[in-house]
């Protein structure tokens, strides 16, 4: 079963509000393609406006004693393939204590059994070392728009990230579902992209706000 939102990070969360001399430094990563990478129009790169950068301000803001190191390790263009070939060389180097994936819209391009295989890698490598792993699963592209064969391969990118969450227990930021609960509202799904598969400001801002649920301020 996935991990509860609410307390999976609680260990680490309780000692960010610590002040000096008690303070510490604590890493935490994000993996994987352009989207964490912060590519929004391309070749246009703004990492100030993506995902990452909106959870630090925002991280920040709630533990303003905090000392924390928000690490992008991602890659315009990569899939989850690639991703865990250079995992230990580049993202456990680190010594992380949260680590954020993100390939599942790349990773149409290897299909779910090779993607199950990277993701499974990245996972246990982790876990072993004691990190706290987040799964996200896929932010939409335009084939939304067109409820193609594409389309449903990114749904079953979705689902297999879902599961995977489950059967390791540990955190899920569903970035699909929060991007299908904007359209069910009536907004326009136009609004979350800036490119063909890249989220606009609030794409990455709805993205964002799933991830800094695991951040509750103590």
């Amino acid at each position: 079963m996935k991990a509860e939102t609410l307390t999976y990070l609680a260990e680490i969360l309780d000692q960010l509000p610590d002040q000096w001399p008690k303070t510490r430094i604590h890493n935490i990563v994000f993996h994987g393609h352009s989207v964490p990478a912060g590519y929004f129009a391309t070749p246009r790169v703004d990492m100030e406006n993506a995902y990452p950068a909106v959870v630090r301000r925002e991280v920040l803001s709630r533990f303003p004693f905090a000392i924390l190191n928000f690490i992008v390790t991602a890659i315009g263009g990569e899939h989850s393939e690639t991703g865990a070939a250079r995992f230990e060389e580049e993202v456990l180097c680190h010594n992380p204590e949260i680590l954020f994936i993100d390939y599942g819209l790349n990773d149409r391009m290897i299909g779910l059994e090779r993607a199950e295989a990277a993701w499974r890698s990245m996972i246990e490598k982790a876990l072993a070392k004691g990190i706290k792993v987040i799964l996200l699963t896929p932010s939409w592209d335009n084939n939304f728009f067109k409820q193609n064969e594409d389309w449903k391969a990114l749904e079953a990118h979705a689902e297999l990230i879902r599961r995977l969450a489950d059967e390791y227990g540990v955190g899920l930021s569903d970035t699909f579902a929060a991007f299908e609960k904007y359209v069910e509202k009536g907004e326009d799904a136009v609004n979350l992209l800036s490119h063909v598969n890249h989220p606009s400001r609030l794409g990455h801002e709805l993205i964002a706000r799933e991830i800094t649920k695991f951040f509750l301020a103590r």
